[in-house]
């Protein structure tokens, strides 16, 4: 009986809340040795690799493979990679499906985006619906084959960009912050006779640059480490990109000859085939440090109101 109504006693007023008291130095520790674990196994492979790409060949022989702390490090295989041949191809054909692709998918999503926030657009909905139903039933790999091949696709690299042109999740995303804008806004915009173009550069992107520079960065990250399609509508390979070239001669063990970078001597292949693994990683995390305030802007955005 003491102890019910111990447990009946009102809270003081002045009282914390539980997840507001400061945790014990057991909480903490704890913490950090959780923390510290994780960091550790996110880095150590990305050392690993890094270490290994900068390696020399005797290095390599000595520690059977993978070198942790190279004594001697080189760039010797990132210069024969980027020498000219099979690896540099595959670099510039990635870069520009992902700078294409990213430009005209963020040019597509926000115009449709917009046109779909707007009330009493004819046939939005019907539209949305569509849109809607593609997150819930993604076509087959025959069907979506089949018509890229009608379309004359094949063999080009807009079979890499057209496709997936437009995310129906960034697409909803979009249109869901869009129609958080203040429709004062739009209504001041309309008064001064502005029209829906201007509306939408002059109001509506400004006010959207978090989203917007996270969508794009989702479209950037897509096409950059897209490979299937690369497989599936490209038979020549010197059009392959750089995730198809990391695939084949890293992940199956093909061996990158001097032949195909224009090279006589060769690095160690475990150098040369690291190397391509830090190639296809770097282009992303130079880009994300610049985009984490608009990433963090907006997905903190769409939870706050008013």
């Amino acid at each position: 009986m003491t102890f019910s109504l111990a447990l009946l006693k009102p809270r003081p007023e002045d009282a914390r809340p539980a997840w507001e008291e400061q945790p014990s130095w057991l909480g903490k520790a704890s913490k950090a040795v959780v923390l510290t674990l994780i960091v550790i196994a996110m880095t150590l492979p990305f050392l690993t690799v890094l270490s290994t790409s900068l390696a020399s060949r005797k290095e390599i022989t000595e520690a059977g493979g993978f070198v942790l702390f190279p004594t001697d490090p080189t760039f010797e295989a990132y210069t024969t990679i980027l020498s000219g041949g099979l690896v540099t191809r595959a670099v510039l054909v990635s870069v520009g499906i992902t700078v294409t692709g990213t430009a005209l998918s963020l040019l597509t999503t926000i115009g449709l985006a917009y046109a779909l926030s707007k009330r009493g657009v004819p046939g939005s909905k019907p539209i949305l619906l569509m849109v809607l139903f593609t997150l819930l039933f993604a076509p087959g790999m025959i069907p979506m084959y089949v018509l890229v091949k009608e379309l004359g696709l094949l063999d080009s690299y807009w079979a890499l960009i057209l496709p997936g042109l437009i995310s129906a999740f960034n697409l909803v995303v979009l249109r869901a912050f869009f129609m958080n804008i203040p429709e004062e806004l739009y209504q001041a915009a309309r008064i001064d006779g502005a029209g829906d173009w201007r509306v939408l550069t002059r109001i509506v992107m400004p006010l959207s640059k978090g989203v917007i520079a996270v969508v794009g960065l989702f479209y950037a990250v897509t096409y950059w480490n897209a490979f299937f399609n690369a497989m599936l509508y490209l038979n020549d390979s010197g059009k392959w990109p750089i995730q198809v070239v990391l695939r084949s001669y890293v992940v199956q063990g093909k061996q990158i000859t001097g032949d195909q970078l224009g090279l006589a001597h060769m690095p160690p292949q475990q150098s040369i085939s690291m190397a391509v693994v830090m190639l296809a990683l770097i282009p992303i995390l130079l880009l994300f440090p610049f985009l984490q305030k608009y990433f963090t802007k907006g997905v903190l955005t769409g939870a706050i109101k008013g």
